[in-house]
């Protein structure tokens, strides 16, 4: 990528960005829509997982869509509008989703996008310290990242489930930036979705960078991006 001695921080979106988006979040939705309408009696999966912006039929998410950056309380809370729409109580969605509602595994479907612990270490000896942005929860997280031995590079992690405003809004940088002792000036936000890269320049970092490894292409992140990199592995000099 070139010179990071400008920087002192690189904050990071989790999926897409880090770890493989549809080998966490794709097969899941699927399932869970499937679960959702076996238990209602009803033909809801394709209007949740379309109101989630997944098409089963060809697999893809979309970059703007719900299931790219809303936090898992907003996912469930869309899952029992689509249900409550399908003229079910609020009684027998709230009994549905207690049962049937589920996390992705953290741990098996945690698939990394290049070699982590590598990336993290060039990181550190570049003089950086390394945050994490997700709109996925904080416990989840902390799980995938001890899995992959990640934990230790990690200076401080903010996740949706902390009461603190989610992307895009600037509000997770902010608050990173000051944990950590560093201005947003001095900081590089990495992800893959436009409210990751939206989420940077509303905060004002130093450098927006988009990945192309998660669900969004060139077109539709450079409106926002001061680099577009194929990878999180083409950071290191």
């Amino acid at each position: 990528m070139g010179d990071l001695a400008a920087y002192r921080l690189i904050i990071f979106d989790k999926d897409g960005t880090l770890l493989d988006f549809h080998a966490m979040w794709g097969g899941w939705a699927a399932a869970l829509a499937e679960r959702l309408a076996a238990a209602a009696g009803k033909p809801v999966a394709l209007a949740l997982l379309a109101r989630l912006g997944y098409d089963p039929a060809t697999g893809q998410i979309a970059p703007d869509g719900r299931l790219a950056h809303a936090p898992m309380s907003v996912l469930r809370q869309e899952s029992a509008a689509v249900l409550q729409a399908a003229d079910l109580t609020a009684a027998a969605v709230d009994q549905i989703l207690q049962l049937n509602w589920t996390i992705p595994d953290p741990v098996t479907t945690a698939v990394p996008l290049t070699n982590l612990p590598h990336l993290f270490a060039g990181l550190k000896s570049a003089g950086l310290k390394i945050a994490v942005a997700t709109s996925d929860d904080r416990a989840p997280t902390l799980a995938a990242f001890n899995n992959l031995g990640l934990t230790g590079y990690v200076d401080a992690l903010v996740g949706a489930d902390e009461g603190i405003l989610s992307k895009p809004a600037p509000d997770m940088i902010v608050h990173l930036c000051h944990q950590l002792g560093v201005a947003p000036g001095q900081t590089i936000m990495v992800g893959d979705t436009p409210a990751d890269v939206q989420m940077g320049r509303a905060a004002g970092v130093g450098l927006v960078v988009g990945v192309l490894s998660g669900l969004s292409d060139a077109a539709t992140l450079r409106p926002w991006a001061d680099l577009l990199l194929d990878s999180v592995a083409d950071l290191l000099p």
